[in-house]
């Protein structure tokens, strides 16, 4: 009886190539990067878009994402900008301390969560006030999300994502 278990058990020549070829695949499939000397993280992405505003005199405004018949309207919250200048560093090692100083651009930006945003063209229209209320920006563009690679090429995709920046004359295109 064991002798016959075990030739139940031997494997031709036919299923030894299928055997090391799934070994193979399952062993390629689990080093992935591993030979590259490169390590993927779990950094996540939102979904949505951004918006850039280099227009100095909005205040406030209001944006809504249109696809397929269905439009969301996200609270477009609007923060001041900046930029880094003055940058030193004491050397070039790791361990070596660098300075620079933020400073306010007069622009303003945001970031807006779109759930279930495409990777396809989306319509977005922006509408951007100044301090008393008037309608400095009121337009309507297509932009296409893409997915991004948070965590570096080669280490998967997150969430789609686009961007719209309004220039200092008003004038508005995808980022």
């Amino acid at each position: 009886m064991a002798t016959r278990n075990l030739r139940t058990l031997s494997f031709r020549p036919k299923h030894m190539r299928t055997l090391v070829l799934g070994a193979l695949v399952l062993l390629t499939a689990a080093c992935g990067d591993v030979g590259a000397g490169r390590a993927c993280t779990a950094i996540g992405a939102l979904v949505g878009l951004g918006v850039d505003v280099h227009h100095t005199t909005v205040e406030t405004g209001s944006i809504e994402v249109c696809w397929d018949g269905r439009c969301v309207t996200p609270t477009l919250d609007l923060f001041p900008s900046s930029s880094s200048v003055g940058g030193t560093c004491t050397g070039d090692k790791p361990d070596d301390v660098c300075s620079a100083s933020a400073v306010p651009t007069g622009g303003k930006h945001a970031y807006v969560t779109v759930p279930d945003l495409p990777t396809k063209p989306v319509t977005v229209s922006l509408r951007l006030l100044d301090r008393a209320g008037a309608t400095v920006v009121d337009q309507q563009l297509t932009v296409t999300p893409k997915l991004v690679e948070p965590n570096g090429p080669g280490c998967g995709t997150g969430g789609p994502q686009a961007g719209v920046v309004v220039g200092p004359d008003g004038s508005v295109r995808e980022r």
